[in-house]
């Protein structure tokens, strides 16, 4: 008994202790609202160390694993997999809201007829072939390092690796200073979720004292079926994706270690924010770490089915809001290649959907009263979908790892046994 406490402790201390976190900010928010102005500034400093980390720690995990993918681990394999899981399951999701917007239909809610011009300015001549050049390239290498060029600065990262893979052996010192370089990534990530608890528990706190009314407003209806919806998709399909990986013991391994993840993608409202936290525990599930660093980077930004449901949901109440029918064959159709796109448009950080939802606008050539319900829902349900993009990425990454074939996946027996999967809980 005395030793399975110090290894209880040692498993479960840190999750304890962010659960304490985030209880006690909880209560906090709740029932001293006033005072969580003062404490946002300790959530802020929190979430700028893991933006921070996370660009070198982006490059060195993508560019490493590209770098030194072996044979029996082809990268062709890897990435045709990963594009056949993730555009699976983003449609599964927008079916799955479908099916439940029309066995539970929801009233448009009452907006006020303000605008949004500020969110639709840009430049006016610009051509969908210029917004897409600028969306996966940009012009100075210094602008790839900022957050708001993610998906430029992962297929940069990505061509580096595959660069460092056919440089033979005149590139075998900078293949090992990328693997270098990620350890020590991963050691920094350590050190900064040890501030978690404080920071996620002052996060819970500002969201409680500040947010949290909103959700008994005039959009109490559609937001409960999305959070209904989407707590429904999380704990059944991604247990069901997870079974798929690894049997019982892929669902057991997948659970038991995304608490943390889970709770960094609500508190932060960030998939950016919670990609270091899901490296690391992807040992512990089991993901091999060729497959887990390339997947779950590219699905931070490619892969979000919380965005799927919420490109359904949004499209319906503003189509109810102007009279117009939703489940036109030919609408039903278009939402779906529209959520596709909105779910590789929307950025990993918080409330980064507005592009996707100016996209679903002008494709559907919506009136201007469509604009705020569709911007308030967006933003309201930011929680949850962050959820289910960000810990999607997980049992995305299983999938793959399965599929493809990679070595060090779960068996349905046995777990894999990995040394680093101490490293955070």
């Amino acid at each position: 008994m005395e030793r399975q406490l110090p290894n209880f402790l040692k498993n479960y201390g840190s999750i304890l202790l962010l659960l304490l976190g985030i209880v006690v900010g909880s209560i906090v928010g709740g029932f001293f609202p006033e005072i969580v102005a003062w404490l946002k500034p300790l959530g802020d400093i929190f979430l700028n160390l893991l933006f921070a980390a996370v660009i070198p720690l982006l490059f060195f995990a993508i560019a490493s694993a590209v770098a030194n993918i072996d044979g029996s681990q082809k990268l062709g394999r890897i990435i045709s997999t990963m594009a056949g899981v993730f555009l699976g399951t983003v449609i599964i999701a927008a079916l799955c809201t479908i099916i439940a917007l029309w066995f539970f239909p929801v009233d448009a809610p009452q907006v006020a007829q303000e605008t949004a011009d500020e969110l639709l300015q840009g430049n006016p001549g610009d051509t969908w072939g210029d917004k897409l050049v600028r969306f996966v390239t940009v012009d100075e290498f210094y602008k790839l390092l900022s957050r708001e060029n993610m998906l430029a600065f992962v297929i940069f990262s990505f061509l580096v690796g595959i660069a460092a893979m056919r440089s033979g052996e005149t590139g075998a010192s900078f293949r090992k200073f990328l693997i270098s370089g990620n350890e020590v990534m991963k050691q920094l990530l350590i050190l900064i979720m040890k501030i978690a608890p404080i920071g996620l528990g002052a996060y819970f706190a500002y969201q409680v004292g500040t947010i949290g009314p909103e959700l008994f407003g005039f959009y109490a209806k559609p937001l409960g079926l999305y959070y209904v919806l989407g707590a429904f998709y999380f704990v059944v399909f991604f247990s069901l994706y997870a079974y798929a990986a690894g049997g019982k013991h892929g669902v057991n391994r997948f659970w038991r270690s995304n608490i943390l993840p889970s709770a960094t993608a609500i508190s932060t409202c960030s998939s950016i924010a919670t990609m270091p936290v899901n490296l690391s525990v992807a040992p512990k599930m089991g993901i091999p770490a060729a497959v887990a660093n390339v997947v779950i980077p590219l699905g931070t930004t490619l892969h979000k089915d919380g965005s799927s449901m919420s490109s359904i949901v949004k499209i319906y109440v503003a189509f109810v809001l102007i009279g117009w029918d939703f489940f036109d064959p030919m609408t039903l159709l278009t939402a779906l290649g529209i959520t596709i796109l909105v779910s590789i448009v929307a950025g990993g950080i918080p409330n980064g959907g507005y592009i996707g939802e100016m996209l679903m606008i002008s494709v559907y050539g919506l009136p201007t009263e469509a604009i705020p319900a569709v911007m308030i829902i967006g933003t309201l349900v930011d929680p949850m979908a962050t959820l289910l993009n960000a810990t999607g990425d997980n049992v995305a990454a299983m999938l793959v790892a399965k599929f493809a074939g990679a070595r060090g996946t779960l068996s349905a027996a046995d777990g894999l046994n990995t040394d680093d999967a101490d490293g955070t809980d």
